[in-house]
C-alpha cells in the first residue's frame, strides 16, 4: 500500500512538472536513483533529490524503482553500496537512440 501511494504521488508530480516544461523527461542526473539509504540501513528511491521509498532489500528496492521509472518514462540509475553507478536503464523517449548496426 505504501509503495502504491508513493508510485502515486510520483507520476503526479511528474505529470506536474512535466505540464510546467521544468523538466525534461531524460534531463542528466533526473529520474529514479536506487540508492543505499542515507539515513540508515536498507535501500531508498529517490526521485531529483527527494526520498520517495525506502526498503531492506535492494531487490525490492530496484524493482520498486523500475516501476517508478516506467510509469514516468524516466532513467533509472542503480547505485552499489559504495554509491557508484552499476546499472542504467532507459524507460522513455531517448534523446541520442543508438544507430542501428546492420
Amino acid at each position: 500500500m505504501r509503495h502504491e501511494r508513493a508510485v502515486r504521488q510520483y507520476r503526479l508530480s511528474n505529470t506536474r512538472k512535466r505540464e510546467g516544461k521544468e523538466m525534461h523527461p531524460m534531463r542528466r542526473g533526473e529520474g529514479v536513483h536506487t540508492v543505499p539509504n542515507p539515513r540508515g540501513r536498507g535501500w531508498a528511491n529517490e526521485v531529483c533529490g527527494t526520498l520517495v521509498s525506502r526498503h531492506r532489500r535492494k531487490a525490492v528496492a530496484v524493482a520498486w524503482g523500475r516501476r517508478m521509472a516506467r510509469v514516468g518514462k524516466v532513467e533509472h540509475s542503480i547505485h552499489g553500496k559504495n554509491g557508484r553507478i552499476n546499472a542504467k536503464n532507459s524507460y522513455g523517449s531517448d534523446p541520442c537512440p543508438p544507430k542501428d548496426g546492420r
